[in-house]
């Protein structure tokens, strides 16, 4: 395997305030909005959006903005299922929602890495089954746990908080943890050659990572800001010790990590949350 190279700093598109600026920040949100999430593109958009290797280079910037919409849906249908089932019923079925939107996109990220660091110590091995796509003991039993905790957390916000809050929660977390891990194309290297996430783990610098950290932390205040300050603190302590681990172990970080990332720290706000004393 060759030596990782450093990313490329993502280009900003030319002209931002001009009509054409938007028209390229719209292509790189869609392009987002595709990687991310199964959510189809009508034919006639997907045609005018197009593809050229920069919108994937951008579109790193719109990962906690997507992570919002996934949020928002979530608590759309978790809020409408309350009105006819029990909390852990309506729960359990916004968390099945937003698993069909991402196709379960971040929890394969975890499984692959729960696999691949709980079953290799050299670096060479561990990304060999981080890349097979079979996963195994250890990563079915990540899934399953991170699964029921979640779903448990959300049941106990609901309770200690009341449904405004667990919606508010729910947003929030999908998109504050979905900026953590895309913070981490700022600071570490992507350490495979060639990859699934190689088209966006370019560094991710200015005015680009301001957007993406500002659409995955204000929400958390508007849950509260005593709330929002904690987690903010938790997110920078959980990011710090996930870094190390990660360059520790591998030199950097691949899409899996940051999938395993977004899931820890989605977690962690749950925690949180559901720890919290709401008044």
């Amino acid at each position: 395997m060759s030596a990782p190279t450093d990313p490329v700093p993502i280009p900003e598109p030319a002209g931002p305030r001009s009509r054409a600026g938007v028209a390229c920040e719209l292509r790189y949100f869609l392009t987002a909005l595709g990687y991310f999430t199964r959510v189809p593109l009508p034919d006639w958009l997907a045609r005018w959006v197009g593809f050229e290797p920069h919108y994937l280079h951008a579109a790193a910037r719109y990962f906690p903005l997507v992570g919002l919409l996934v949020g928002g849906i979530g608590a759309l249908l978790t809020w409408g299922a309350m009105l006819w089932w029990p909390p852990g019923v309506a729960v359990l079925l916004g968390m099945a929602a937003t698993l069909l939107l991402t196709g379960a996109f971040h929890e394969d990220g975890l499984a692959d890495c729960v696999d691949a660091f709980g079953g290799a110590w050299q670096r060479d091995d561990v990304l060999r089954i981080m890349h097979d796509s079979r996963i195994g003991a250890f990563g079915a039993i990540a899934l399953v746990v991170a699964l029921l905790l979640k779903w448990q957390l959300l049941v106990a916000i609901a309770g200690r908080g009341g449904s405004a809050v667990l919606l508010a929660v729910l947003v929030a977390a999908h998109a504050a943890s979905r900026a953590m891990a895309v913070s981490y194309l700022a600071t570490l290297t992507y350490v495979r050659p060639e990859g699934k996430a190689k088209p966006v783990a370019q560094k991710l610098a200015g005015a680009g990572l301001a957007f993406a950290l500002l659409c995955g932390l204000v929400p958390l205040w508007l849950v509260s800001p005593g709330f929002g300050a904690a987690a903010v603190a938790a997110l920078l302590v959980l990011r710090l010790l996930l870094g190390r681990y990660f360059v520790r172990r591998i030199g950097g970080y691949t899409g899996d990590c940051l999938g395993m990332a977004q899931q820890c720290a989605e977690i962690l706000l749950y925690l949180l949350a559901a720890a919290w004393t709401w008044s």
